[in-house]
């Protein structure tokens, strides 16, 4: 059997009252709140932690228990993560004021052509040497392959190359059934990290 419970209904069954928002806030305020790193554990806790904590603590397991519950024991958490997030949301205001369509159109050819240019070339090289340094064959992925993921294959092994930061992007919903190996990048080149 399969199914899947929405946010909506669980905010129904623990009556939740939701915050509405006006149209691409949310965004902004994720992409702010990504920047600053604002509700990192080191900044509001480990919430997997203190939610069973609150739990075992608590005769009552309202949502107003346990924010009583968070805020007593984490009193300045939420201020401190929303100043975080709001000079974020105060530096994102001055550089949506810099854009114009001309630095628009500059960033889209610069995708286009030079990270594509670079980006893909770079995967080959990878590819091609971590191969070479194992004495196998090796080739890049046609379409098909790339929508799954697969940048290219070691013999029959197919992988994905990422930058070391991929590791820790949690929010990302991509999952990818694969090898990875990951390259991060150094002063006078790129250091490159496979199994």
């Amino acid at each position: 059997m399969k199914f899947k419970i929405n946010l909506k209904t669980l905010s129904e069954i623990y009556n939740i009252n939701e915050i509405n928002l006006p149209k691409y806030v949310p965004q902004i305020l994720n992409l702010s709140n990504q920047n600053a790193q604002a509700t990192r554990p080191k900044n509001v806790g480990q919430l997997s932690e203190l939610f069973p904590q609150f739990k075992k603590e608590s005769e009552d397991i309202s949502v107003e228990s346990w924010r009583e519950w968070y805020i007593n024991n984490m009193p300045d958490a939420i201020d401190n993560a929303a100043e975080k997030i709001w000079i974020q949301v105060e530096n994102l205001k001055k550089a949506i004021n810099e854009i114009d369509k001309e630095m628009i159109r500059d960033w889209v050819e610069d995708l286009i052509i030079n990270k594509t240019y670079t980006g893909l070339n770079f995967q080959e090289a990878i590819i091609k040497t971590i191969a070479e340094k194992q004495n196998k064959k090796w080739r890049l992925s046609n379409p098909d392959e790339e929508s799954k993921g697969i940048d290219g294959y070691i013999d029959d092994t197919p992988v994905s190359i990422k930058p070391s930061s991929y590791k820790t992007k949690s929010m990302l919903m991509e999952k990818i059934d694969v090898k990875i190996i990951y390259y991060e990048k150094a002063k006078d080149g790129f250091i490159v990290e496979f199994e």
